[in-house]
């Protein structure tokens, strides 16, 4: 499990459904561990009631069906699935508008979806998605990209509430592709995964929404950071050492 667990984190997301297949078939006593553990791309549905996408993940899913946020019904039909207590369904409501929000103003465009259910400390967890096509055929506005996909997954476990605070634990996952193929650059493909964790008591005077998103932005900030100093500096400190700028080379003294 650990040698598995080692390989798929070394994997570019757009082969992570690939590699799960095959280590499910190969370690199918372990199948349970592995849906829980591995993070996968982002898959999106019609709710055809609503007219709106949603995201499809584990967290949503029950058997072979994917609860929408929007109508918090089943697709397929699904009648005894898992659902949400009144309570957390109105806080669920809330956070997907609240949230939408957020995605367009940070994202310019993309689908999110917000999930909660109940787990057995007497708290809950949420589960807030982004998923952001910026292909030249999707939603890049500049067109240099032949594909490119943001998948960001932000779980947070909640306490219950003891003398007005709450305990937080966020858990952030963001897998990032793109894909480059045109004269000037030629074909170029750049993926990756990073993970996070954040641990936070806070007050719940403003309420649970209001601490969540202060949480994932402050996340989403430093996972930008991150990727940007791991991922695209070091892609551009090796091609730079490989093949210098022009304006380098030319000052450089002859031999």
């Amino acid at each position: 499990m650990e040698a598995a667990m080692g390989l798929m984190r070394r994997i570019p997301p757009k082969h992570t459904d690939t590699a799960l297949s095959a280590l499910l078939s190969l370690l199918p006593h372990h199948s349970s561990d592995l849906l829980s553990q591995v993070d996968q791309p982002l898959q999106v549905l019609c709710d055809i009631e609503s007219g709106k996408e949603f995201i499809l993940c584990e967290y949503n899913r029950d058997a072979d069906s994917y609860r929408s946020p929007w109508t918090n019904k089943y697709h397929p039909l699904l009648e005894d699935g898992a659902l949400p207590s009144l309570e957390l369904r109105k806080l669920e409501v809330e956070a997907n508008d609240i949230f939408a929000i957020y995605r367009d103003q940070y994202y310019e465009g993309g689908i999110s979806s917000v999930y909660m259910w109940e787990d057995d400390n007497e708290g809950f967890v949420a589960c807030f998605l982004i998923k952001k096509d910026g292909s030249k055929t999707g939603q890049g506005r500049r067109g240099y990209l032949q594909e490119g996909a943001w998948d960001a997954i932000h779980v947070i476990e909640v306490g219950p509430e003891d003398e007005g605070m709450a305990h937080y634990r966020l858990t952030s996952t963001v897998m990032l592709s793109l894909t480059t193929d045109n004269e000037s650059s030629g074909t170029f493909s750049l993926s990756g995964s990073i993970r996070r964790q954040m641990d936070m008591n806070l007050s719940v005077a403003e309420g649970h929404i209001c601490n969540m998103g202060r949480m994932i932005e402050e996340m989403e900030s430093k996972l930008r950071n991150s990727l940007d100093q791991v991922y695209f500096g070091k892609t551009k400190e090796m091609v730079c050492t490989l093949r210098p700028p022009s304006e380098i080379v030319m000052r450089l003294p002859d031999c």
